[in-house]
């Protein structure tokens, strides 16, 4: 390929050095032993000198193309500088054989002629016959200096035909030899070696290689992750980055292997393609360079600690009510996106030519009269090329705009790809989607059809927003493509988060989730206002990308665009009020005491009809599923089906489907049938110890756990007894249950444990059974990778709450001030909230507090509740991502609410004090 820059960089000068080290040689004649050490100190000064002055240009340019190509070629200088002096001094062959010489090639991404500042270093030691004596010195030579000098060098010694023969067999060398460039030594080795690799490896296997990089890059996606929308991407690895662009470039090497100076990429590239390749590149490659000096090792995940910094070094400022942070990485998902739809199209096209064009039996099938084909040909202004749709002419958009969408509708409807130049002039026609084409109603209507289709609205609704049909279509939606906030909580950006959700609603509806959704599943074909549940859940996220409280301005964008789309007056109202209170029915199940009579007929007040209740629950549903991996599990779903399930007598006037006493006797029966090797006396000894609300809040699978546990409490005489494991039907989630005697310091003693243990609390149930056993089960942030490791972590947890809860040890106050003292994300900022609430409870104090999770905050919090001798009657833990909403029920003396304002606000006072230590 064509070099980056051909003059050397000004970092040092050769010649200079070459005298320098020469010198060093001369003084140390008579002590070889002391030279050497002196050659590296001073070629450690001028790699430090290089990586300085090479952050400066960045710093200086805001080119990080630049300063890969500068720092590429400081390296070749420097390998070169090395080369010389080994050739010269260290190891010097006075009349060199044929078989003493060699062509030092830089092989991968270095080859290429750009290097990031950490990057390894690929190296090829090219001989022209078999290794000898003098050439495996001067390669050990090269590669010792190297390697002092801090650099990860990947290397390889060949001859000319190992080369080949490895490029063969091996296709990642293929691929890298694919950038080969010659560094120093003998040119007309490596002219050879590069001619028979373009005739004897290259020639003849295009198919191959064009489906091994796709493989390879599916395989790759499945590592990283499929969605390039991540909050926190791999700039290199990961979908829409650097490496995604390799693989173009590679496939366009590999067509057109010509070095004639163009750029490979204008073999496979319109004009405008290669213009959007060569700003992407330049982006990703400026990221990456900045990311590298900021971080000081090779990192490419632009994690949440960094992503503040890299905004600050790219000079990016809040505006609009966006934080600097989320601008930056607005701008990087747009650039993400465009290499995607690069990818996308290149990819089908280089596809396509791969097809054969002898017509086979299937391609006269299709000509049959009732074929697919045959229909879209005689009903649409499309057809099917290789059987991807396709556009009959070019002008099929500007002659009528509605074909812009109704192309998505057909390829949904007939379960087809598109075919990339379809997409490129769609990409070119977008500007036909003006004011009036959004008030016409029959393209309205056709994008509703699309929107609540029975088949796969969301990969249409993807296709449409990566080609900017969605946007520019509900501008609205628009707003908030590629737009991230800047939170632990969200794992993707807002436009790919509400395509996640609509997909999730759509399989719920198809009935896949049967198993871990079952009321959900049974409810959604019920409702009376699916369209708008679906374009309520459209809008649901996307004020976010506007100033103000998002429910309320996404209300009045979503009853607007409602009312665009054709639906009722009615219609468009229920859709503006669940966009409104998207939140609150899992607010309310995660962070109230549902088991308590003045929650349920709050929530029902606020709901007021069983349709709202189905819908939110739907709703609810796919918009926490849809955050990202790991956020929902079991628990929330219980959670939510509880909340459901008492609610909906008072909203139906008493009557339900199953009313509450038939739901609570199945669930006993239930046990009793799975117990049924049990005395009896025993089964309805446990059944008896809990309330009525435990029996339709608590599933199966963990009363048989809690059965098994309190019989063990009883039968071992234990202070305590505990049960570890990582079982959910979602995701695999730590979890630690645990029984013993109530008491009020329980929950000081057992988050103390906890936080000592160095174990962040993500949720914890804590329940009491009539009888005075506490039954608590705490879920834990995920540490490792392993469910067995975390397991044994959770046991160590296990075993240091027993020994505190039975007095067996202290509590180590020393360890939870010290890692209270080290906040998990210091990138984040949380304002801590305190609300005191006597209204939402008859018999308890409600205090809420939102705050910066950390380890030891339930444990400062239980503290803190202690100090100001409040009893905890239960407590609601609920983390979402950085921020945590910790919510107990208390009562001060005489287990009386907290009324008295002077102690209200002492109680907020400390708690505040706490939060800001």
């Amino acid at each position: 390929m064509d070099q980056i820059i051909t003059t050397p960089p000004p970092f040092f000068d050769p010649a200079e050095l070459r005298e320098e080290l020469s010198s060093y040689w001369k003084e140390s004649a008579d002590n070889p032993a002391q030279m050497r050490p002196r050659v590296v100190r001073r070629l450690k000064e001028l790699k430090a000198t290089a990586q300085a002055e090479a952050e400066a240009l960045l710093m200086r340019t805001g080119d990080g193309r630049t300063c890969a190509a500068a720092l590429a070629l400081f390296q070749d200088e420097l390998i070169k500088l090395i080369y010389d002096f080994s050739t010269k001094h260290l190891y010097r062959a006075r009349n060199p054989t044929a078989a003493e010489h060699m062509a030092l090639v830089a092989t991968g991404g270095y080859g290429r002629g750009l290097m990031a500042p950490k990057s390894d270093v690929d190296l090829l030691f090219l001989l022209p016959y078999k290794q000898t004596a003098w050439g495996e010195s001067i390669v050990e030579s090269v590669l010792y200096f190297l390697w002092d000098l801090g650099y990860k060098v990947g290397h390889a010694t060949r001859t000319v035909d190992q080369t080949l023969k490895a490029a063969q067999s091996d296709m990642t060398i293929r691929t890298a030899l694919l950038d080969a460039r010659l560094i120093h030594g003998e040119d007309a080795l490596f002219q050879e070696m590069w001619t028979r690799f373009i005739n004897g490896v290259v020639g003849g296997t295009k198919r191959e290689f064009i489906a091994a990089k796709l493989a390879e890059r599916e395989e790759r996606l499945k590592r990283a992750g499929q969605s390039r929308y991540r909050v926190e991407p791999n700039i290199k690895e990961g979908k829409g980055g650097l490496r995604d662009l390799n693989v173009l470039h590679w496939l366009a090497v590999y067509l057109n292997p010509a070095r004639n100076g163009q750029k490979a990429e204008n073999a496979i590239f319109t004009h405008s393609e290669v213009a959007t390749f060569n700003h992407c590149e330049g982006f990703l490659w400026t990221v990456r360079c900045h990311l590298h000096f900021l971080t000081g090792k090779a990192e490419e995940r632009l994690s949440f600690d960094v992503q503040p910094d890299m905004a600050q070094r790219l000079r990016y400022h809040e505006r609009r009510g966006l934080l600097a942070v989320e601008r930056f990485m607005k701008h990087y998902f747009l650039i993400a996106k465009d290499v995607g739809d690069l990818t996308r199209t290149v990819c089908s096209s280089l596809e396509l030519r791969q097809l054969k064009s002898v017509p086979t039996l299937s391609d006269f099938v299709g000509a049959l009269p009732w074929s697919p084909q045959a229909k879209i040909a005689a009903t649409t202004d499309f057809r099917l090329d290789n059987k991807r749709l396709n556009v009959k002419q070019p002008d099929v958009f500007r002659k009528d705009p509605l074909n812009l969408i109704r192309f998505f509708i057909e390829a949904e409807r007939e379960n087809l790809l598109m075919h990339p130049e379809a997409l490129r002039l769609i990409r070119a026609s977008l500007k036909l989607i003006d004011d009036d084409f959004r008030r016409n109603r029959e393209a309205n209507r056709l994008f509703l059809d699309l929107l609540t289709s029975r088949e796969a609205p969301e990969t249409s609704l993807r296709y449409m927003n990566e080609s900017g049909v969605l946007g520019r279509f509900i501008p609205e939606f628009g707003r908030c493509v590629a737009m991230m906030q800047f939170n632990m909580y969200h794992h993707f950006t807002v436009d790919e988060h509400t395509l996640q959700a609509i997909g999730i609603l759509s399989r719920i509806e198809k009935g896949e989730f049967g198993k871990e959704l079952p009321l959900s599943t049974e409810i959604i074909n019920d409702i009376q206002n699916r369209n708008a549940l679906y374009v309520a859940l459209l809008m649901h996220d996307v004020a976010k990308a506007v100033e103000g409280d998002h429910s309320i301005v996404g209300a009045e964008l979503a009853r607007s665009v409602a009312l665009r789309l054709g639906l009722s007056a009615a219609e468009a109202e229920t859709a503006a009020w669940l966009v409104k209170y998207h939140l609150f029915m899992s607010q309310t199940a995660q962070s109230r005491d549902i088991s308590d009579p003045q929650t349920i007929r709050n929530f029902a007040d606020f709901v007021q009809s069983p349709e709202r209740l189905k819908l939110l629950l739907l709703l609810t549903v796919a918009d926490i599923r849809a955050v990202g991996p790991g956020v929902w599990n079991g628990w929330k779903g219980q959670l939510l089906r509880q909340l459901y399930y008492d609610t909906e007598p008072l909203l139906a006037g008493g009557h339900t489907r199953v009313p509450r006493q038939a739901r609570i006797a199945a669930a006993k029966a239930r046990l009793r049938e799975v117990l049924r090797d049990w005395p009896a006396a025993d089964v309805d000894r446990f059944i008896e110890r809990h309330e009525p609300d435990y029996w339709v809040r608590t599933d199966l699978e963990r009363q048989i756990l809690h059965a098994s546990l309190i019989r063990r409490y009883e039968t071992e005489a234990a202070p305590l007894v505990y049960d570890v494991r990582c079982c959910d039907i979602v995701r695999p989630i730590p979890e630690l249950t645990f029984v013993t005697g109530d008491h009020p310091r329980l929950l000081l003693q057992s988050a103390g444990a906890c936080a000592a243990s160095g174990a962040s609390i993500a949720s914890a149930q804590i329940g009491t059974t009539r009888d005075g056993l506490a039954l608590d089960t705490l879920l834990f942030q995920r540490k490792f990778v392993d469910d067995h490791e975390e397991i044994s972590q959770c046991q160590k947890i296990g075993r240091s709450i027993t020994d505190v809860v039975s007095g067996a040890r202290a509590l180590d106050e020393a360890k939870v001030r010290s890692l209270r003292l080290k906040p998990k994300v210091d990138a984040f900022t949380v304002p801590p909230d305190i609300v005191i609430d006597n209204t939402a409870s008859q018999e308890t104090t409600v205090i809420e507090v939102h705050a910066l999770d950390r380890p030891g905050l339930l444990y400062d919090l239980a503290r803190c509740f202690d100090d100001l001798s409040l009893d905890i009657a239960s407590a609601h833990i609920a983390t979402f991502g950085e921020k945590a909403v910790d919510v107990f029920y208390v009562t001060g003396p005489g287990k009386q609410k907290v009324t008295d304002e002077a102690t209200k606000s002492r109680i907020r006072g400390q708690i505040l004090d706490l939060l800001e230590e």
